[in-house]
């Protein structure tokens, strides 16, 4: 029961706005009472409540706001050993549906109308896949150049990405079918904690997160609507990194939504850490490159895709987490990671990370496996430092 049930009718107005959240001192403004007479009526209440067998603990959640969860009780009693109130501490959610629910709201409030406008193009190339990995994008991150060297931050970013990958979409052959394959650490901090959820390793972000997620949302769109204006048909995948475990997640269902409409675009939204896609003799396995060795990669794409390892002759796994490129030939699969267009932060630059900075697309015909590639470093970019 709560606690209104045992309040008499001319206490009730104050009960229930106590039940709400308020404070006395608040009762008291908002009735235009005495605070000590809005104190004196829940002390009455709560003492024949007790008396009928009643406890705060049946009525705590009223003290927990949306958004937020109890971190500790402590429970007061009267001289017969009753309960007669109750402090709750409370601390605020890390992942608030409703938070992030309206960011993807606010993502796409300038591109309601956007999808669908692309027209597709004519006389698409079905023998061949073009595949544009995106290595680590870390959307969100912020570098001083004076400490690390370059400076970085949401906008350059953003127009990085979105410069890059219409660089390559245009020199890219107009094929079928693309992928827009985000290898993971999309963005740099899953939430407003600032901090990987793995290893609390605190970060250096720019803005504040919801920014960073709109912001993230927006410049994904442009790619897609980039690739989709070269390709018939565009698949986009964004694979879950160390640094957003759910917000590339939650990404990956807000471009679900947008494309929705448009039958060119599929968005495979499984949550699933490793990804395989076949092209007729072609297959293609990616992962963020946090959870398993190289080494490791062949025998899990075996094992995983038992019937694809066999309809296949040209294996291939790509990965992003090292921010390198490193290429190596095992057994029957090429595995390769790649670089990134973010720059470095503080602690990066510390540990002595100095790799380049670029992005691809690879091309693969569905017999012979890749048979091309370009590349755009960062310092063919309008917005690199």
């Amino acid at each position: 029961m709560r606690l209104s049930d045992y309040a008499m009718e001319s206490q009730r107005e104050v009960i229930e706005l106590f039940e709400d959240g308020h404070s006395r001192g608040k009762i008291a403004e908002m009735l235009g009472r005495d605070r000590r007479s809005v104190a004196r009526t829940i002390n009455r209440v709560e003492l024949v409540a007790a008396k009928a067998g009643w406890s705060p603990q049946h009525d705590m959640t009223r003290t927990v706001p949306p958004g937020f969860s109890v971190k500790g009780v402590s429970t007061y009693y009267n001289g017969d050993g009753k309960p007669i109130g109750q402090w709750v501490k409370s601390q605020q959610d890390k992942h608030n549906p409703e938070e992030i629910i309206k960011f993807i709201q606010e993502a796409m409030q300038d591109y309601k109308s956007a999808a669908g406008k692309v027209a597709c193009p004519k006389g698409t190339a079905k023998d061949r896949l073009v595949v544009y990995p995106m290595g680590d994008p870390h959307l969100g991150m912020y570098a001083w150049s004076a400490e690390t060297g370059n400076d970085f931050d949401l906008d350059l970013a953003c127009a990085n990405l979105i410069e890059a990958t219409t660089r390559l979409v245009d020199v890219a052959p107009a094929t079928e079918t693309a992928i827009i394959l985000n290898l993971g650490d999309y963005f740099h901090a899953d939430d407003q904690s600032n901090r990987t959820a793995r290893s609390g390793h605190s970060l250096d972000v720019d803005t504040r997160w919801g920014k960073v997620y709109k912001a993230g949302i927006q410049a994904m769109i442009q790619c897609v609507d980039a690739a989709r204006r070269k390709h018939k048909k565009v698949i986009v995948k964004n694979l879950i990194g160390n640094h957003d475990d759910h917000t590339s997640q939650t990404l990956a269902y807000a471009l679900d939504a947008y494309f929705h409409s448009d039958k060119r675009v599929t968005v495979d939204t499984s949550p699933a850490k490793f990804w395989y896609y076949q092209f007729h003799k072609v297959l293609i396995g990616a992962g963020h490159g946090d959870t398993a060795k190289p080494d490791l990669l062949p025998n899990i794409m075996a094992a995983d895709e038992p019937v694809m390892w066999g309809a296949t002759s040209q294996r291939y796994w790509y990965t992003g987490h090292i921010h390198s490129q490193n290429v190596k030939e095992y057994a029957g699969v090429i595995w390769e990671s790649f670089k990134t267009l973010a720059g470095k932060d503080a602690w990066h630059t510390a540990q002595g990370y100095r790799s380049g900075r670029d992005m691809f697309c690879i091309v693969h015909h569905k017999d012979y496996g890749e048979v091309e590639r370009h590349r755009v470093d960062v310092s063919m970019l309008g917005g690199a430092k």
